[in-house]
């Protein structure tokens, strides 16, 4: 079944659901019902809660306007009729009276309902018969909080029972995998409501998980001769008018103070780069100085709406391995290989990189006002990285009007557990900025010349990036990675003497992530909790391993490997965690 078919089809489902609410909900004013990648959706205004009672009334309703067997027919009207036709519908009148005029005015009728609809559908209401309502939730009308939150049910439909079967079993396995879900159950992050939503507490293990992958990100960057910097967390809005982002993310920021009222008014940083631009003006540079490559673990601030947030995936403050690279154009090309390098060794080693995609993002020359520089400099920008790109042989796709206010980029995405796409790591060419900041180096023949700058992330934003690690592992991190990488069980409190022994030569030999389990139960309780910890060894200990100066070690991959020689099992933990296997 081709995709544009299963779209007609779930189309439909959209509006046998909102027939199936008129029935059994008369009085709830209709939205919108689009289908989307992975089934379709309508918005209701209603003042009653769908909860999944309601959901499952309404699914046997939909059953039975599948098997009245309604025939759905399209109709046209002027815009007075249509107008007429929809009076008592509200959010249809708005969008009538967006239409453009003389653009036709379309509908579809099933039986006793009728809706404004583009289309298209498929012709009777019987080829809707593999479906399912997932979920309700609330929605701003037209995705704006400024509007009435609606209510949007979900849904899902299919060609077959089969497919549709198959479909729901992923969904449970990613409801399973689910970061928000699991990686709470694993105590690694938590949100407080008086706190805030979008700011999320890490808790020691998650905590440590960032910690270790942000060591491991700077001295990566280090062999690559990245200088590290550290820059504040706040400026004055100076900065931001001399970058654009006063003009052009203003409202993606977080404001300290009244421009009307205050003297100096500051804000928090969306962005790292216009401070690390402050590096290469400290002093005259010349051509030697360059490639000049700027990296710095930054904490950033973006006034997300409350809409977006979700887990670790989308939240307002967050921590970024960020990095700006000055150099001249003949370096541009190798400078932004390098970068792409990196970027890819750092997917393939947290075994992420055959999960993403490439977009490059390019500016919507429509949409002037979003962007700062000149028609000709957008037209270099995008030309320049079309070339490397295709250079470097990416396959990427376009995404018009996706480009930063200063730039074209390329963006790896990636998929999380439910399917939504979000950008992990960006790699963005800049050749505007650094005239605006009076950036200057003196070439080889002494003239003055303006670096080209790249813009990049080298693992992106830490919290997104662990949200989609516990959904790749199910929370079963590679033992490099796992904040409990060792439990020692001790079978008796007799034992306990040589578990600490043992602790301490496995700290020595530096691997320090390990707990002992000295509570006064039975082993089997301790082995179940350690397994639902998805700790990747556990050390059993008793009397014979006492004596022999054992341990018997229980992978989590592997099951029980029997007794082995303390130094015996370093080596092999160290092997495994110094290749940062997977």
């Amino acid at each position: 079944m081709e995709m544009n078919e299963l779209q007609t089809l779930r189309h439909s489902a959209s509006h046998v659901l909102a027939q199936a609410v008129k029935r059994l909900f008369p009085e709830t004013k209709l939205a919108i019902g689009p289908a989307i990648d992975t089934g379709f959706y309508y918005d209701f205004d209603t003042e009653h809660a769908f909860t999944r009672e309601d959901l499952d009334a309404l699914e046997a309703e939909m059953k039975k306007i599948a098997k009245e067997n309604l025939k759905i027919e399209r109709f046209e009207l002027p815009r007075d009729e249509a107008l007429e036709l929809m009076k008592d519908e509200p959010y249809k009148i708005e969008l009538i009276n967006d239409l453009p005029e003389g653009e036709t005015i379309s509908f579809y009728k099933q039986g006793d309902f009728t809706d404004l609809c583009a289309g298209p559908h498929v012709n009777y209401t019987s080829k809707v018969k593999a479906f399912k309502l997932l979920s309700a939730t609330g929605a701003y009308w037209r995705g704006d909080e400024k509007n009435k939150m609606l209510q949007r049910i979900y849904g899902t439909a299919f060609k077959s029972k089969d497919e549709l079967a198959a479909h729901l079993e992923q969904l449970e396995e990613a409801k399973k995998r689910d970061h928000n879900k699991l990686g709470r159950d694993l105590e690694l992050f938590t949100t407080v409501d008086y706190i805030g939503q979008g700011l999320p507490i890490l808790l020691p293990k998650g905590a440590r998980i960032i910690q270790t992958l942000q060591r491991w990100v700077e001295d990566e960057e280090q062999k690559r001769g990245w200088q590290l910097t550290k820059t504040p967390f706040m400026a004055k809005s100076d900065l931001y008018k001399i970058s654009g982002h006063w003009d052009h993310y203003k409202d993606g920021m977080f404001v300290l103070g009244d421009e009307e009222k205050d003297k100096e008014v500051y804000a928090l940083r969306p962005m790292t780069c216009p401070f690390q631009y402050q590096v290469f003006l400290n002093r005259g540079r010349s051509y030697r100085d360059l490639p000049m490559r700027l990296n710095e673990t930054s904490t950033l601030f973006r006034n997300e709406a409350s809409g977006e947030m979700h887990g670790l995936i989308r939240v307002r403050q967050f921590t970024i391995s960020e990095g700006h690279l000055m150099c001249t154009p003949e370096q541009l090309e190798g400078e932004f290989k390098h970068c792409l390098e990196l970027a890819n060794y750092m997917l393939e080693t947290l075994g992420l990189r055959e999960d993403v995609s490439y977009r490059f993002s390019q500016w919507d020359p429509d949409n002037r006002e979003k962007y700062t520089g000149t028609d000709e400099q957008w037209a270099e920008a995008q030309g320049m990285m079309e070339k490397i790109l295709n250079d470097l042989g990416v396959e990427y796709k376009i995404g018009i009007g996706e480009a930063a206010f200063y730039g074209p980029k390329l963006d790896i995405q990636i998929k999380n557990v439910h399917g939504k796409e979000d950008t992990l790591i960006t790699i963005q060419i800049d050749p505007m900025i650094a005239e605006k900041f009076g950036m200057e180096y003196t070439d080889k023949d002494g003239t003055k010349k303006n670096p080209y700058i790249i813009h990049r992330t080298s693992i992106g934003c830490y919290e997104r990036t662990l949200a989609l690690l516990i959904e790749k592992y199910a929370g079963a991190f590679p033992t490099w990675l796992a904040p409990v990488q060792v439990k020692l069980l001790p079978i008796a409190d007799r034992h306990l003497d040589f578990v600490y022994e043992v602790k301490k030569k496995l700290e020595e030999a530096g691997i320090w992530r390990i707990e002992v389990d000295d509570r006064s139960e039975k082993l089997g309780y301790k082995l179940r909790e350690a397994q639902l910890e998805k700790v990747p060894y556990m050390l059993v200990i008793g009397d014979k391993d006492v004596e022999a100066g054992t341990v018997s070690v229980r992978s989590r991959k592997e099951g029980d490997k029997g007794a082995m020689n303390v130094d015996e099992f370093i080596k092999q933990i160290k092997e495994e965690i110094d290749n940062k296997v997977r």
